[in-house]
């Protein structure tokens, strides 16, 4: 079984969209690493459907750069690739309008929770800034 499976992040084998269904999340760039550091609090989300944005990925490469080889990070990185949405200019506003509010967030993050809120999905994070906001999975470390 390769990690993608392991992870439970499947698709839809007849099309290039997402299956979203009840158990599927958001994976904001927290809970892709508390997944790959493998946090027994985040075990359940490994049988789940995900979605992420690319921006959640980039700063999930970048910051994993810091911890180990190139190699598994852009490994663990092409893992995550599909389960991409789009993110329109319309999240991007939103996205920057919550941000200027609240400026702890991280800009992958604010657009990651608009994103999530447009799909009608739970957004999963550990990221304080999320607490107390509405359609949040809050999972601490």
């Amino acid at each position: 079984m390769n990690q993608t499976e392991k992870l439970g992040m499947n698709r839809d084998e007849d099309s290039t969209k997402e299956v979203i269904s009840k158990e599927t999340y958001f994976f904001d760039t927290y809970a892709l690493f508390e997944i790959v550091r493998g946090n027994p609090k985040y075990k359940k989300y490994t049988e789940c459907n995900i979605i992420t944005t690319i921006f959640n990925l980039a700063e999930f490469n970048y910051n994993l750069k810091k911890e180990r080889s190139k190699k598994e990070t852009d490994t663990l990185t092409e893992k995550y690739y599909p389960f991409i949405v789009e993110v329109n200019l319309k999240d991007l506003k939103n996205a920057m309008d919550l941000k200027i509010k609240d400026k702890d967030p991280s800009i992958p993050d604010v657009i990651g929770y608009i994103v999530a809120k447009r799909h009608n999905v739970k957004f999963l994070t550990g990221d304080k800034g999320f607490e107390k906001m509405e359609n949040v999975e809050f999972v601490v470390k």
